[in-house]
Order: C-alpha cells, then sequence, then structure tokens
C-alpha cells in the first residue's frame, strides 16, 4: 500500500457503512515498542473514527500500569474487569459509555488475576465474556508500550497487530525489537504499521522504507503499511481538553490522517483472516499465554 494522500475530510464525507449483524468482532492489538509515540491517542481516535461510521467498537485498557485511555476519553470507570472476577459485576456492567458511543472496559489488574482462576471461575467468566461477540465489531487491545510478557500476550492472542511507531530512531529500533519477537515466536505473519508524528509525506515514506526494509532482510513478517499521522499540536491540546482529537478538532492534519487510517482498517481484515474467531477465542488464548 502506498502512501495515502490527505485531502479535505470531515464525518459528514464519511461513508457510512451499516454494521453486519452476526459476524463476530475483529479484534485489533494495537502496539508499540517504547511509550511516548502516540499509541493510545491512536487507538481511541481510530475508535471514535469507526464509530461514526456506524461501527459498534470497545476499547480493552490493558496497560496494566497506566489507564490513560479513559482520561483521553474524558471518562472515568467506576468498574473493572477485576470487578468481573470477583464476582461483583457482569461484562456490560463495565461497559462504559464514551465519546460517539465508543464503549470502554478498563482492565485493571483483572488481566493478571486471569492467569490464577479456578476453572469453574473462569468457565462463568468465559460464558458471561460471548455478550461482546453482539456487542462490537470492532474491539481494539491498547497494550502497554514495550516488550513485557503481557503485551506480548496481548499481540498473540489478537486475531490483527497494528505497530504504531515515529521516525526517530530509538522508536524505530524498539518497534523492530517488538517486530522481531513477534516474528520469532510466530505470533503473527503481519504486522500493519502506523507512523506518527511525521512532518511530511517524506519522512513517513522514508520511515516506512527503512523499517520495512530492515524486516525484510533479517525477519520472517510482511509488514503492511495503514498510513501516516502529522505533527499536529492540536493532539496536546485534545490530550489536555480530555476530549479526543477526532471531536476537539476534526479538521485538523492528526484527524483528517487519522480518518483515511480508519477507512482502510474498515475496508477489510486486515489480515484477511477466514474468520473473526471472537472475543472466547481471544480469551482463551490469553488465558493459555499467561498461565505459562
Amino acid at each position: 500500500m502506498g502512501l495515502i494522500a490527505v485531502k479535505d475530510w470531515s464525518f459528514k464525507q464519511y461513508p457510512k457503512h451499516p454494521t453486519t449483524s452476526g459476524d463476530k468482532p475483529r479484534i485489533i492489538a494495537v502496539a508499540s515498542g517504547k511509550g511516548g509515540v502516540g499509541k493510545t491517542s491512536t487507538t481511541v481516535n481510530l475508535a471514535i473514527s469507526l464509530a461514526h461510521a456506524g461501527k459498534k467498537v470497545v476499547i480493552f485498557d490493558a496497560d496494566l500500569g497506566l489507564a490513560n485511555a479513559e482520561i483521553l476519553m474524558g471518562i472515568s470507570p467506576p468498574l473493572t474487569l477485576y470487578d468481573c472476577l470477583k464476582g461483583r459485576a457482569q461484562i456490560k456492567d463495565i461497559l462504559v459509555p464514551g465519546p460517539e458511543g465508543v464503549r470502554l472496559i478498563s482492565g485493571g489488574s483483572g488481566f493478571i488475576e486471569l492467569a490464577h482462576l479456578k476453572d469453574q471461575m473462569l468457565q462463568d467468566l468465559m460464558d458471561s465474556l460471548q455478550v461482546l461477540d453482539n456487542e462490537a465489531d470492532f474491539i481494539f487491545i491498547d497494550t502497554a508500550a514495550g516488550i513485557s510478557k503481557n503485551v506480548l500476550a496481548f499481540a498473540a492472542a489478537a486475531g490483527e497487530l497494528v505497530l504504531v511507531l515515529t521516525p526517530e530512531p530509538t522508536s524505530i529500533a524498539d518497534a523492530y525489537s517488538l517486530a522481531k519477537i513477534v516474528s520469532r515466536y510466530g505470533l503473527h505473519d503481519n504486522i500493519h504499521l502506523i507512523i506518527n508524528r511525521v512532518s511530511t509525506p517524506g519522512e513517513a515514506a522514508d520511515t516506512l522504507k527503512r523499517f520495512k526494509s530492515v524486516c525484510t532482510h533479517f525477519l520472517s513478517i510482511s509488514i503492511s503499511y495503514l498510513g501516516y499521522i502529522y505533527e499536529d499540536r492540536s493532539v496536546p491540546e485534545a490530550i489536555k481538553a480530555q476530549n479526543p482529537l477526532l471531536l476537539h478538532r476534526e479538521k485538523s492534519p492528526a484527524a483528517k490522517c487519522i480518518a483515511r487510517i480508519s477507512i482502510n482498517i474498515n475496508d477489510k481484515s486486515l489480515d484477511d483472516n477466514e474468520a473473526n474467531s471472537g472475543i472466547m477465542e481471544f480469551a482463551n488464548k490469553l488465558v493459555r499465554l499467561f498461565r505459562r
């Protein structure tokens, strides 16, 4: 996929795609090799854009140390996955509504607790999780930064993996480290790339060329390009306002880039999977990986 031209764009021009009932949700892990590259902001705004297109979207905040998605969305979840595990709530109770109908599930320490559940408690949770197959078209897993075991578990369990990086050499190096582990252990055959905070399309093209070249030469993994996002002062302004960029400044350069990327994601499954496996398969994989 070549570089994506960014034209004047607004939600009014966004093509509406009706939700297809009966399909299981696409589960997409969004990761980064290092912190500070705009991963969570990208995740939240992609979710907003897809929701405006008529899709039902859920964000799992799987950053167990820093729950930033809720801050960027301007919401405060009263309950987390941990409350479900302790029997204080059901899955529907912890689906917190946010902007444009995007809903958030805060993981808290609940994801870690999955590894220690007794079989019956785990089965009860799995049964309750099935409701998400009817509640979402997309489930974005906002992972922590880095290459910890938790990050790799979420990346492996998800059906699709998106990697966010910037043109900075340290970001490229750390993103490559993550890609190398994904390739070495066969977690995915393909990684989808978003290049954030670029000054020009040329800078994005150069970053893509460098990253793709080293992955092609040294790793058994393919790189698919989703697009770039401009460096934009509207982004920190939106973060300070605790309002997603696409609602805070929908005509800003970065917002237009994100809207265009969301169209690429919406067009078809990034990995052309035969069928989306749904939340049950994701949860089962996650438990097996956490128990290793």
